[in-house]
């Protein structure tokens, strides 16, 4: 970690004090983003393949932005092999490890362990990097939700995969990810969180129809300026 990241600053000391008063840990997460080139490869039937990369970098530069703005977070790694998003969220305010390979949750598993031994007293929280219309507000409870349990994890809002999965300090992360997460992440014995209004840290982003509700919750900036230049969808305001 550069000592930029880590030198104390008075957002970070409010951030703390606020975390204490509450009684409960700060959090570390782990953000995975494929090459871009690869990346959500379900959205191109519904707004052409042209556009599709730009999407995605700004999917997740501003799932980036939103979850540094929490207040229970304590930093951003995002896992990626892909020189233009690494990039992007070092400019954003995340960290950036190398991708080692075997897959979504083998990268997960490595950025948890990484984030753990860094700062060993948070917790640390795989997070999809597919959440234009995520809000800090609405992560921060469901972080706070999950400070009660050793695993737990958010359900998608097609209630079949998971968007956010979450293990307390020293508890290994153990992710699941991919399809039917959800079924999986229960049977592996994590706690389904159940927060109230947190419609955004559902609303991951794979298809069309996806990308519509997002808009409707209201997007990031990034998405927002991306979105006119692809055909066939409304324009939308940021969050």
């Amino acid at each position: 970690m550069s000592p930029a990241t880590d030198s104390p600053t008075p957002r970070r000391a409010a951030r703390e004090r606020r975390s204490n008063a509450s009684g409960s840990f700060a959090w570390r997460l782990v953000v995975p983003v494929k090459r871009l080139s690869i990346a959500k490869s379900r959205l191109a039937g519904a707004i052409g393949p042209g556009h599709r990369p730009d999407l995605a970098l700004a999917f997740a530069i501003d799932t980036v932005r939103a979850a540094l703005a929490c207040d229970r977070v304590r930093g951003v790694l995002v896992v990626t092999d892909d020189a233009r998003v690494a990039t992007a969220v070092r400019a954003a305010g995340a960290e950036v490890l190398a991708d080692v390979g075997g897959g979504l949750n083998a990268a997960l598993a490595h950025g948890a362990e990484v984030a753990g031994a860094r700062r060993p007293r948070t917790g640390v929280a795989a997070l999809s990097a597919d959440l234009p219309a995520l809000r800090p507000a609405e992560l921060d409870r469901v972080l706070a939700a999950a400070s009660h349990a050793r695993r737990a994890f958010l359900a998608d809002a097609a209630g079949v995969g998971t968007t956010l999965l979450a293990a307390a300090p020293g508890v290994p992360l153990a992710p699941g990810f991919g399809g039917p997460s959800r079924a999986r992440h229960l049977a592996s014995g994590a706690v389904e969180l159940a927060p109230y209004d947190v419609d955004s840290v559902r609303r991951d982003v794979d298809t069309g129809e996806d990308l519509r509700a997002a808009i409707a919750l209201g997007v990031g900036t990034c998405t927002a300026a991306v979105l006119p230049l692809v055909p066939f969808l409304p324009r939308a305001a940021a969050s």
